[in-house]
C-alpha cells in the first residue's frame, strides 16, 4: 500500500508543456520478498485530465506488453503478464499510469511507458533490476551472474533447517531399527509406527523441495510448514517406542519426551513468526527448536541403547519378574500331571 501512495504522490506535481513530462527514474529495484512489482510511470503536466482522450502503452525490451485505451476502456496484456493492471485507473487522469504485476511476471530488463493525451505524448524509460536481500532486510547491490539472488531465508539458514529435520528422521529410523531388532513388537503397533513415520518423512521431502527454491511465495511458506509442523509426529512415536522397551516408563523417558515437546513448540513459534515476514528475522528460533528436538532424539536413542545393553538376558524389564513366575507355573503343572511308575509286589 505504501508503494501505491508513494507513486501517486510523485505524480501530483507538474506544469504545462507541449510535451508530456514524467517523474523519471533510471533504475527500479525488486527482490524475492516482493509479492508484486510496481513499474512507475507518472505524468506531471496533464492538461485536460480526461481519461477518454488518453492512451497508455508499456513495452519491455521494445516489445509491447500492455496497453490501455481510455476511449474504449479496453486492455491488452501480453500472455506472459496476465496479472498486469494499471495501478489505479481512476487516477490515470491525475497522471498515474504506473503498472502493477506479480513478481514472477516482472522480468528484469529495460521498460518504457508511453502516454498520450489527445495530441500530446511523452515517454519514460528505466531498467528493472533484481536485488539480493541480506539477513538484516536491507537491499544490497545486484548479484553477479555467479551469485544466487536473495531468497526468503539465507542459504545457511535453509541448510540448517533441512539438515536438522533429516537428522531427526535418521535418529528415529536408527532407534526404530534397534528396538525392532532387540524387542518383540506387535504387528499392529509396528505398522502404526511405520505409517506415521513414512507420513512425516514424505511431508518433509515435499516441504524440502518447495522450501529450498529461491523466492517468497505461498509455495515456499507451505514448504516450511511441511518441514516444521509434521515433526510433531515424532514425539508420540518416541513415547510408543519407549513403551515397547519398558513396562513401566522411567522418569527419564518423560523428561526426554518433554524436551522433544519443548523443541517442537519453539520451532512452531518460529514458523509462525517467520511466515508473514520477508526476509525473516526469527529464523534462528526455528533452528533452535529443531536443534533441541534433534538433541532430545539423540539422547533418547542413547538411553534406549544403554538400557538395552544392560538387559542382554531379558528383552524387557518386566520380563525379569514374568520369566521366574512362568517357570514356577510350568514346574507346578509338570508335578501335578507327572505319573510315577511303581513296581508290582
Amino acid at each position: 500500500m505504501w508503494q501505491r501512495a508513494a507513486w501517486m504522490l510523485l505524480c501530483a506535481v507538474g506544469a504545462g508543456s507541449a510535451q508530456l513530462l514524467f517523474n523519471a527514474t533510471d533504475v527500479v529495484k525488486k527482490t524475492d520478498c516482493n509479492k508484486t512489482v510496481i513499474l512507475p510511470c507518472c505524468v506531471t503536466n496533464l492538461n485536460q485530465n480526461n481519461i477518454g482522450i488518453m492512451f497508455v502503452k508499456w513495452k519491455r525490451q521494445g516489445q509491447l506488453i500492455f496497453s490501455f485505451d481510455g476511449r474504449t476502456r479496453k486492455y491488452f496484456r501480453h500472455p506472459s503478464m496476465p496479472s498486469a493492471v494499471l495501478l489505479s485507473e481512476k487516477d490515470l487522469t491525475k497522471g498515474v499510469a504506473s503498472l502493477e504485476l506479480k513478481n514472477a511476471e516482472a522480468e528484469v530488463g529495460n521498460y518504457s511507458c508511453e502516454v498520450t493525451e489527445s495530441n500530446r505524448e511523452g515517454e519514460t524509460r528505466f531498467e528493472l533490476k533484481k536485488y539480493a536481500v541480506d539477513s538484516c532486510g536491507e537491499e544490497s547491490t545486484p548479484p553477479t551472474p555467479e551469485e544466487k539472488c536473495g531468497s526468503w531465508f539465507l542459504l545457511l539458514e535453509r541448510a540448517l533447517i533441512i539438515s536438522l529435520l533429516f537428522i531427526i528422521i535418521i535418529l528415529w529410523l536408527v532407534q526404530l531399527s534397534l528396538i525392532a531388532f532387540k524387542y518383540e513388537i506387535e504387528t499392529r503397533k509396528k505398522m502404526g509406527i511405520i505409517i506415521a513415520g513414512v507420513f512425516a518423512t514424505g511431508a518433509a521431502i515435499v516441504g524440502t523441495v518447495l522450501f529450498v527454491q529461491d523466492g517468497y511465495t505461498v509455495h515456499h511458506q507451505a514448504g516450511l510448514g511441511l518441514i516444521v509442523v509434521p515433526a510433531m509426529v515424532f514425539i508420540p512415536l518416541q513415547y510408543f517406542m519407549f513403551g515397547i522397551v519398558f513396562d513401566n516408563l522411567p522418569q527419564a523417558t518423560f523428561v526426554l519426551v518433554g524436551l522433544q515437546t519443548l523443541g517442537y513448540v519453539i520451532a512452531v513459534a518460529g514458523f509462525v513468526l517467520c511466515v508473514p515476514v520477508c526476509p525473516p528475522i526469527h529464523a534462528s528460533v526455528i533452528i533452535a527448536g529443531l536443534a533441541i528436538l534433534a538433541i532430545a532424539y539423540l539422547l533418547s536413542l542413547s538411553y534406549v541403547f544403554i538400557m538395552g545393553s544392560r538387559m542382554k538376558d531379558h528383552p524387557r524389564p518386566g520380563k525379569a519378574v514374568e520369566e521366574p513366575l512362568n517357570e514356577l507355573r510350568s514346574s507346578v503343572i509338570r508335578e501335578k500331571y507327572t505319573v510315577v511308575d511303581t513296581p508290582w509286589p
